[in-house]
C-alpha cells in the first residue's frame, strides 16, 4: 500500500472518529461492546445457574461489555501529567491565594483542593458546592475590572485558553479570544506572582470548534517582556511527560516534535 493511500485512510479514520464522538458515539467502545457480548452472555447464564443453589442476590441485566478490554487506568496524557505536576508545584510554593481559570474541576482543581482553598473562574455554571473550592462564573474574555488587577499571587490556566472564543462552551466566537484571556491573566496576577499555564502545542492552527494548537515560538512571543519562564515541561504525542525541558532554538522551531502535545509553563510575572 502506498504511503499516500495509508495517510488518506488514517485521515479518514480520524474524521469518522471525531464525527462520531461529536454525537456521543465512540467507535472504539462500540467495537469492544460487540466483542464483549458473547462473553457477557456466557457469564450471565453461568452465574444465573449458580443462583439456583444460593438465592441471596437477585439478578438482572446491567451489561458492561467493554471493561475487560480496558487497562486498569491511564497514567499518561495531557491532563494526567499537567494536573499532578502543577498541583505539586503549588503545594511546594504555598502561595497566599491561588486562583484558577477554566481548568478541570474533576482533575487539577480537585487535586489542589485536597490541601488548600482554590478560587475558580469558569464561563459555565457549577451547581455543586465543594469544600475548599470557591466558584466564580464569569466570561474571562471581558476586560477585567480595575479592582481585580493584582488580585492574586498565584494563578493557573491549564488546557483552557485554547478554547477561548471558539464558542464550544457557550462563549462568544472571537478569533482573538485567547489574546483577551491572556491579557486578563496578566492583569489578574500580582507582580512577581506565579502563573502556571498549559495549552496544546504543535503546528499552529485552529481545529474548529474543538481548540487551537499553538506553536511554542508564538507562546514565547506572547510571554516576552511580561513573564520570566521558571520552567517548561511538555507532554509528547504519545502522552509521556518531559519535565524541565530546555527551550533550545531547534526544539522551539519544531515544537518539540509535537503535532498535538501539551506545553506546561511555570512563569513569574515581571
Amino acid at each position: 500500500m502506498s504511503m499516500l493511500k495509508k495517510n488518506t485512510i488514517q485521515a479518514l479514520r480520524v474524521v469518522i472518529n471525531r464525527s462520531a464522538t461529536a454525537f456521543g458515539i465512540s467507535p472504539k467502545d462500540m467495537l469492544h461492546g460487540i466483542r464483549g457480548l458473547p462473553r457477557y452472555l456466557i457469564d450471565f447464564y453461568k452465574i444465573k445457574s449458580d443462583i439456583q443453589n444460593n438465592g441471596e442476590f437477585p439478578i438482572s441485566f446491567y451489561p458492561c461489555l467493554k471493561d475487560r478490554y480496558d487497562d486498569s487506568g491511564s497514567a499518561r496524557g495531557h491532563y494526567f501529567h499537567q494536573d499532578m505536576l502543577v498541583a505539586r508545584k503549588i503545594y511546594e510554593n504555598n502561595p497566599k491565594m491561588h486562583l484558577d481559570v477554566g481548568s478541570r474541576i474533576d482533575g487539577f482543581v480537585a487535586h489542589v483542593a485536597v490541601f488548600r482553598p482554590i478560587y475558580v473562574i469558569d464561563i459555565r455554571p457549577q451547581a455543586d458546592s465543594i469544600g475548599n473550592i470557591h466558584f466564580i462564573q464569569q466570561d474571562f474574555m471581558i476586560p477585567l475590572a480595575k479592582d481585580k488587577h493584582g488580585y492574586c499571587d498565584s494563578l493557573s490556566c491549564l488546557h483552557a485558553m485554547e478554547h477561548f472564543g471558539l464558542g464550544r462552551y457557550g462563549d462568544t466566537v472571537n478569533y482573538n479570544g485567547h489574546i483577551l484571556g491572556m491579557e486578563n491573566l496578566y492583569k489578574l496576577l500580582k507582580n512577581h506572582g506565579k502563573l502556571y499555564f498549559s495549552v496544546p502545542i504543535g503546528k499552529q492552527r485552529i481545529e474548529f470548534n474543538a481548540h487551537r494548537i499553538f506553536s511554542v515560538q508564538y507562546l514565547l512571543d506572547q510571554f516576552k517582556n511580561r513573564y520570566e519562564i521558571d520552567s517548561f515541561s511538555f507532554v509528547d504525542d504519545s502522552g509521556n511527560l518531559h519535565e524541565n525541558a530546555q527551550l533550545s532554538p531547534l526544539d522551539i522551531d519544531n515544537n518539540f516534535g509535537c503535532q498535538y502535545g501539551c506545553g506546561i509553563f511555570e512563569m513569574t510575572k515581571i
